[in-house]
């Protein structure tokens, strides 16, 4: 008999490959686009954590990338200075915890430390024309001098003090404490005969007024324009623009709108113009609006760079000539970059990408990093005339995908369209169906249109599924209507959207449509829990990190003045899916980290203990039953560290093999 052709694998074939694939992360360009450095993230040889290391690509794409750092300390943060030297953030040794500003020479020679501070640095950002730059480090409130600020440090770590006196909100984040010590800026010089080499702080009392900041620094090094967060009544605040003068340490507010928060500050090749974005704050009843904003230094005005342009912009930086702004917006499932000039938004890219990490250059380049679900972030130079785009190499070849990727619509109940990425095996036909997974995004302010390497459909491929990824309400990328009419109403047209969309796909000839699960994080976790209670036609449903009780969750997340900006008590008591848990009879899987402060882990646990106890499904005499709860006490709101990304996935297929497929698949040994 004639041997057949072996299978071919790719990486999505076992999670050991893929937790390993190396990915870009950081994208830093010379001005003059003489340069261009990523920052690659690899497995550490303990297999658990990722260490970044930099790499100096070929702006040409004629010759592989370099790899310019070694250490076995991951270096960071990677800015390209006037001169083309490197700066970059790393440890000074394995014993020291806070990173040092490192450069690199662009002439050659050996990486050394530029500045350093006992706390730790973050954001550098070097002037387009000279030889300074800023970056934020964390200074306790109490401290008046570095000496005084590394004497509190040292005491707080030899005494073992975690204990945090709180003056204001937040006071939590993402994952981590807030506290005491509070974001400042500093400024350093970049030349290497400075004759102080070590940083300077340029902002006196900033107390929690650079948290989360956002900061550009002047072509010529003088000041600095960031954001700065103002508190308000009732536990809220907002951001307004501040501009400061390095000399000096002075500062000024530039912009200060009491209906919007401020953001993403980019200052003119000239240092005549600041763009940025406009958020305007919601309401119950209206969704925010982003948009772009100019402020001009010569009369302080405010203008909108383009009026009536219905998608949100992101990212902006000023083009070479300083005439336009470069952004990149949600578009139709794709994130494509735009020029705003003369009031209008011109798309560049007509790939169906979305773009990162934009940088235009004085010779008229413009870099980023592509992405779709065909491709992870790579690095491109486009031609900002014709938007051709062109791969600039690294020297690894693109992950070799299990499947193809297709695209579908349909139209909803009220005469909306709703459209969708669907991902699935390469074999599937109407000879060989499929089952489909539903996977709903998180944001909700999001769209499924770019790779993520934590929430990847191509592992569920590889095991047989289609992956329906759609944009339901509440999506960006279809205009300012389509948010609004599922603002406040999450279980009412986002959910009718998920529906049609996914009636849509069943009725695909290579789709099972008996063999069906649907899941999701963050919101998407909550559009899982409000499905289990509204529908029984999945066979499973996994909720990662969801929103259980509105009433519960609104005050304890991290950001509760937000979440009562959009959810009026009245709206949370009529959205909330705790209140179907009774009509709950699908076996689900709940997933929570202990450590995530944006949907706290009460939520799992009292989804989990209704699920028992009240649902249509419950816990029999025995105490047995179909629900799943998978507790991480060490992890975050998205599950980080390699091995337990490994495990999310691994007891995900195991309860998708038993609920869908019918199968038994055996979990990992290291749960026990």
């Amino acid at each position: 008999m004639p041997t057949m052709p072996p299978v071919p694998t790719t990486i999505f074939d076992d999670l050991d490959d893929y937790v390993a694939a190396p990915r870009v992360t950081d994208l830093a360009v010379a001005p003059n686009g003489s340069r261009a450095i990523v920052a690659l993230s690899q497995l550490a040889s303990d297999k658990t954590s990722y260490v970044s290391a930099l790499w100096d690509i070929d702006v040409a794409g004629t010759r592989p990338a370099q790899r310019l750092t070694w250490s076995e300390d991951a270096a960071t943060g990677p800015a390209v200075t006037a001169t083309g030297d490197l700066l970059f953030l790393r440890r000074k040794s394995s014993d020291d915890e806070a990173l040092s500003v490192w450069t690199l020479p662009g002439s050659g020679g050996e990486a050394h430390v530029l500045a350093t501070r006992g706390a730790s640095c973050t954001g550098i950002r070097a002037a387009l024309s000279a030889d300074s730059f800023v970056l934020a480090s964390d200074v306790h409130p109490s401290a008046d001098t570095e000496a005084e600020d590394d004497r509190i440090r040292l005491l707080r770590n030899e005494r073992k003090v975690g204990a945090i006196l709180h003056t204001g909100y937040p006071i939590r984040h993402w994952d981590h404490d807030l506290g005491p010590a509070t974001p400042h800026l500093f400024t350093g010089r970049t030349s290497h005969e400075a004759a102080d080499p070590q940083l300077r702080r340029i902002t006196a009392r900033a107390e929690s007024a650079l948290h989360e900041a956002s900061y550009a620094l002047s072509p010529d090094g003088s000041f600095v324009v960031t954001t700065w967060t103002v508190p308000g009544v009732l536990a809220a605040s907002r951001t307004v623009l501040v501009r400061i003068d390095i000399a000096s340490s002075t500062s000024t507010i530039l912009v200060d709108d009491d209906a919007a928060d401020l953001g993403s500050p980019a200052i003119s090749p000239d240092g005549t113009h600041v763009a940025f974005l406009r958020e305007s704050l919601s309401t119950p009843e209206d969704a925010p609006r982003t948009t772009l904003q100019l402020y001009s230094f010569g009369d302080g005005t405010v203008t909108d760079a383009a009026p009536g342009w219905d998608l949100w912009p992101a990212a902006p930086t000023f083009s070479a000539d300083g005439c336009g702004v470069l952004v990149v917006a949600d578009e139709n499932g794709r994130a494509p970059i735009f020029e705003v000039r003369d009031g209008t938004a011109r798309r560049i890219t007509h790939t169906d990408s979305a773009y990162s990490h934009v940088h235009a250059t004085s010779d008229g380049s413009i870099f980023a990093l592509e992405a779709s679900y065909l491709q992870p972030p790579h690095p491109v130079r486009i031609d900002a005339a014709t938007g051709a785009v062109t791969s600039l190499p690294l020297g690894e070849d693109a992950p070799q995908l299990p499947g193809v990727l297709t695209e579908i619509d349909t139209t909803a109940a009220d005469g909306r369209g709703v459209r969708a990425w669907l991902a699935q095996p390469s074999e599937a036909s109407e000879s060989a169906r499929v089952p489909l997974v539903l996977w709903v995004h998180g944001g909700p302010l999001a769209s499924w249109n770019t790779w993520s390497w934590r929430w990847n459909p191509w592992l569920l491929v590889a095991k047989g599924y289609a992956v329906l990824l759609p944009d339901p309400a509440l999506s960006t990328g279809y205009g300012q209507d389509f948010v609004q009419r599922g603002w406040g109403r999450w279980g009412k047209e986002p959910f009718t959207d998920l529906m049609a969309i996914t009636d849509a796909a069943c009725a695909l000839p290579q789709i099972d449509e008996s063999r069906t699960a649907a899941m999701g994080g963050s919101f998407g976790g909550y559009m899982a829990n409000w499905i289990a209670g509204h529908t029984d036609r999945f066979d499973a449903i996994v909720s990662h990190a969801g929103l259980w009780a509105l009433d519960q969750f609104g005050p304890t997340t991290d950001v509760a003045y937000y979440w009562q900006r959009e959810m009026s008590p009245e709206m949370a008591v009529e959205n909330s899916p705790h209140l179907f848990v009774a009509d709950i009879s699908t076996p689900m899987l709940v997933i929570h980290g202990d450590k995530d402060y944006r949907v706290p882990v009460g939520e799992g646990v009292r989804l989990w203990f209704e699920l028992l106890s009240e649902s249509g499904l419950p816990a029999d005499d025995e105490g047995k039953t179909d629900h799943r709860f998978l507790l991480y006490p060490s992890e975050n709101h998205w599950v980080l560290a390699p091995e337990h990304a490994k495990i999310w996935y691994q007891v995900v297929f195991a309860f998708l093999s038993e609920h869908v497929l019918g199968e038994t698949v055996a979990l990992p040994e290291t749960l026990g």
